[in-house]
């Protein structure tokens, strides 16, 4: 029986993944390098890098881990934001035939040292901003070897004494740290070119990266990701996203704005390898949310590309300084992360001209597995179709697949699904169906014509008196007010209900009250879906990528 989506697909894409020369990662990295040598392939702060300095460098540094008697699948943490010391990492790291391990700068202490004891990493490369973290964690971790970047780095001798004066001197952005025998990213790469480097064999089945999951969940567990896995999403997401980058004009090298963190797998998969194997350059944000210095930063570039999510493009299309970039070039903008709101899409289309394609994924997927049509230009609500070589299903509660139009829990099999959790065969059990899909704790239905809607996450879902209530819709209708900037909703007990309805909200009109969200409310919800409480933030909780962490809000 043919999957009720492959007829919805672009003209272009094909049903089915074609067959690819690598064998590993490092192969991909290897031929990029090759191909592409003279072409730019990072923009930081107006230094620039090249395919050919990055090849050159990331050799280099993967001599470096050799030579400290680092050995092919140990696990390597890199801690930093989007500087330009993060992909020469990656590719040092994998072409030594390590584990990269995707950590988050902005980690306490006590989330470092469990994700440092559960990878078992022997080495860091940290982002000097953050090395007193790594400082207080390491005693409780099996790390040998510590190695300090700073944001200048890579950038040209004077530009990168300038940068590094500012952070350290000025702005005062590095807290004082001890670490007696770390080393400096930069020296790390001086002796690096002193000694051999000794190419590593390596498969597909071999674990690549460990990406920690959680964040808005609970526990994190590190989702091992196989070189095969990373590879196979970013063919099918350079398969689905060809109807719109064919749109880029003749003689132009496609340009990604790197917003999303490189240490989140979306960034890592879409933004770094993509680019890597078609050529293209990542113009990288380090702090996405400092909007002024964003917009400041796209100002006067060309660009074709921007993945990110739903609440940084609002953010963008409500700053009246993002008036004064150019968006005239812009082909594709991809969501992820969390639902992407109607009022959202709205608003960045009237000021780019291009609609947002909506897709899905989890670091378990590496994390694509559906998407909207790229040439779409209005919002469906949907988080696409499968990508090719990609199924999915919804489950029911006893683990049958349900019918087109029943809600259940999504599940996904293909190529891009991951090996398992680290370490952990009784988590990756829970997960995994006998058949090969992986349970996401999604839920969702498939319509009539193969599309997927997610309706909430499993564990987020409201309960009053019986009737499911999904976060997402009433964030999506609230968020539709005028004078509302963001919305969370989240469950609250009840006496009386068992559970009701908490509404979080950011908004730009002090004159929108408890009593006028309430009276929207009773007009666009029916009574159970109603809030019983309506609070008023400056801000919500995120996590690094902007996904709302509603788990910090209930009660």
């Amino acid at each position: 029986m043919t999957a009720p989506w492959l007829h919805q697909y672009q003209d272009g894409v094909p049903h089915e993944m074609p067959e690819h020369p690598y064998g590993s990662l490092t192969d991909l990295l290897d031929e990029a390098f090759e191909r592409h040598g003279g072409k730019n392939a990072y923009t930081l702060m107006g230094a620039t890098m090249d395919f050919a300095t990055l090849d050159e460098t990331s050799r280099a540094f993967a001599a470096y881990l050799q030579s400290i008697g680092l050995k092919k699948g140990d696990r390597i943490a890199l801690m930093m934001p989007n500087v330009l010391a993060y992909p020469v990492a990656v590719a040092g790291a994998l072409r030594a035939g390590l584990v990269v391990v995707n950590t988050n700068p902005l980690y306490t202490v006590p989330e470092l040292i469990h994700q440092m004891k559960d990878s078992g990493a022997k080495a860091i490369v940290v982002l000097e901003n953050m090395a007193k973290t790594v400082e207080s964690a390491r005693p409780n971790t099996s790390l040998d070897h510590v190695i300090v970047t700073a944001i200048g780095d890579l950038q040209g001798t004077v530009k990168r004494f300038v940068t590094n004066l500012v952070v350290r001197k000025i702005k005062k952005m590095v807290p004082a740290y001890s670490l007696p025998d770390a080393v400096s990213f930069m020296d790390a790469l001086k002796k690096g070119r002193t000694v051999p480097f000794k190419p590593v064999r390596q498969s597909l089945e071999e674990v690549a990266v460990l990406q920690y999951t959680g964040g808005t969940t609970g526990v994190s567990k590190g989702a091992a990701l196989t070189h095969g896995n990373i590879i196979s999403n970013v063919l099918q997401v350079e398969l689905w996203f060809g109807p719109a980058l064919s749109k880029i004009k003749p003689g132009e090298t496609l340009t990604m704005v790197c917003a999303l963190p490189l240490y989140h797998i979306f960034g890592f998969s879409v933004n770094m390898m993509l680019c890597m194997r078609m050529g293209g350059s990542n113009i990288l944000i380090p702090n996405p949310r400092d909007l002024p210095a964003l917009l400041k930063t796209l100002k006067g570039q060309t660009f074709h590309a921007f993945p990110g999510v739903n609440t940084l493009f609002g953010a963008i299309a409500r700053h009246p300084d993002s008036r004064t970039v150019d968006w005239s070039p812009l082909v594709l903008s991809v969501g992820g992360g969390m639902a992407v709101q109607k009022k959202t899409a709205e608003m960045w289309e009237a000021l780019t001209g291009t609609s947002i394609c909506e897709g899905y994924g989890l670091s378990e997927t590496a994390p694509v597995a559906s998407a909207n049509h790229t040439r779409d230009t209005k919002y469906t609500g949907t988080v696409g179709l499968p990508l090719p070589g990609t199924q999915m299903a919804i489950l029911s509660e006893d683990g049958d697949k349900l019918p087109q139009g029943e809600i259940g829990e999504i599940a996904i099999k293909g190529p891009q699904v991951m090996a398992g959790y680290w370490q952990r065969p009784d988590e990756t059990r829970k997960v995994m169906t006998p058949d090969g899909f992986f349970k996401t704790g999604d839920i969702g239905l498939m319509d009539e014509n193969g599309w997927f809607k997610i309706v909430d996450r499993k564990k987020d879902m409201i309960n009053v008196s019986g009737f499911n209530v999904y976060p997402n819709e009433i964030e999506d209708v609230v968020s539709c007010m005028p004078g509302i900037v963001e919305a969370a909703a989240v469950s609250t007990p009840d006496e009386s209900s068992g559970e009701a309805v908490k509404l979080v909200l950011v908004r730009d009109d002090p004159s929108v009250d408890e009593a006028a969200v309430k009276a929207y409310c009773r007009e666009h919800l029916t009574g159970y879906k109603r809030p019983r409480i309506v609070e008023f933030r400056d801000e919500l909780p995120k996590t690094n990528v902007g996904k709302v962490l509603r788990r910090e809000l209930r009660g």
